[in-house]
This record gives structure tokens, C-alpha cells and sequence, in this order.
């Protein structure tokens, strides 16, 4: 019954999505909003539970079994606690404020700017003219990267026009290529899903 409740209760919730989307009925949008709009909210809040208790544990055994690194996960375990308390015990003020302004956002910024380094990283091994397809890339990426500063048009007044038209057809052709795959694959994952032929959501078979 662990492995049959779940099977049903996604076959008959899929296609019940399924045909309340292709049926524009009163009812079918009733539907469609108590699901989303309210069962949605409830589903979130279980998760959120479930991930704050994955979080403590697995930081909490960290710091318990003196593994390398563990005074982050004591950091961190702190940091949430703290954070919580002041959530729940106070209204949002100035103090909140602070955490939010001088802590999170700050740490943010940190890590995607540390995200511009393996960028620039993968493009330079992306970028070296090995063979024909990445010799292309590289002259591409070098003509839309110059046509996007103003040096571009000054060493040529057309480039950014080039530019636009990169964007413009070869970029988007391949772009609804690649989303076009990627909507297919979303169709068949969802149906074997729906089918129970996809059960690694149950904890693999």
C-alpha cells in the first residue's frame, strides 16, 4: 500500500489536470482552483517543514560526529535558529531588516559573483577553436559580445545590426529547438509518471 497509494493517487490527479485543462467547464476550473490555490499552499507548507527537519538533521549529525567542515554546519544551524526565532518572536522591523539587508543579500551577492568566475571558466574551455562547430562558437561569441558595447560600432557602424540579426533567427531557431526537446521530455516524463512506469519518486525500484 506505500508503493500503491502513491501509484493511484498520481494517475488519477494527473489525469484529472489532464482533462480539466482541455475541458473549459465551470466545474473544471473550480477545480483547478481549489488544487492549486489552496491544496498547493498546504502541499508547500509540508515541504518547507520537511526540508527544515532535513536541514537540522543532517547539519546536526555533522556537527555531532565532528566531520570536516562541521563548524559551518554549526554556523548555519545557528544562523537558522537565530533567524527563526526572531521571525516568529518579533514583528518585522529594523533588526529584520538588518538580517536581511547586511547578511542575506551580501551572501547572495557573494555567490553569484563567485558564478562569473566558472562562467568565464567553461566559456575559455568552451571557447578554444579545437575543431569547426567550436571555431564557430568562438567567432559568434566574439561578434555578440563585441556588438553589444559601443567599441563594436565604433570599429563598425553595421555590427550591431550583425548582432541583431544573430539573436534575431540563428539564436531563436535554436533556442524553440532546444524548448521544443525540452516540452517533449516534459510530456513523456509526466506520462510515465501518470502510468507508474517512472517510480523513482517512490524511493527507487
Amino acid at each position: 500500500m506505500r508503493r500503491t497509494g502513491p501509484l493511484v493517487v498520481a494517475f488519477i490527479m494527473g489525469f484529472a489536470m489532464i482533462f480539466q485543462y482541455f475541458i473549459p467547464h465551470p466545474l473544471s476550473q473550480k477545480f483547478y482552483e481549489i488544487m492549486v490555490q489552496q491544496w498547493l499552499i498546504i502541499i508547500s507548507i509540508f515541504l518547507y517543514l520537511f526540508g527544515l527537519r532535513s536541514f537540522t538533521l543532517y547539519h546536526y549529525h555533522k556537527v555531532r560526529r565532528k566531520k570536516e567542515g562541521w563548524y559551518f554546519s554549526l554556523i548555519a544551524l545557528l544562523a537558522a535558529l537565530i533567524t527563526v526565532i526572531i521571525g516568529f518572536g518579533t514583528k518585522r522591523g529594523p533588526l529584520f531588516d538588518r538580517i536581511y539587508d547586511y547578511i542575506l543579500a551580501p551572501l547572495q551577492a557573494t555567490m553569484f559573483s563567485l558564478l562569473a568566475f566558472f562562467i568565464a571558466s567553461a566559456a575559455y574551455r568552451a571557447f578554444r577553436a579545437r575543431n569547426l562547430e567550436a571555431t564557430l562558437l568562438l567567432v559568434t561569441a566574439t561578434i555578440v559580445m563585441l556588438g553589444r558595447v559601443p567599441f563594436g560600432a565604433f570599429m563598425w557602424h553595421k555590427l550591431p545590426d550583425v548582432v541583431e540579426w544573430i539573436l534575431k533567427y540563428p539564436n531563436m531557431a535554436a533556442q524553440r529547438g532546444i524548448l521544443i526537446g525540452v516540452g517533449l521530455g516534459m510530456i513523456a516524463t509526466s506520462m510515465k509518471i501518470i502510468l507508474g512506469i517512472e517510480r523513482s519518486y517512490l524511493g527507487g525500484e
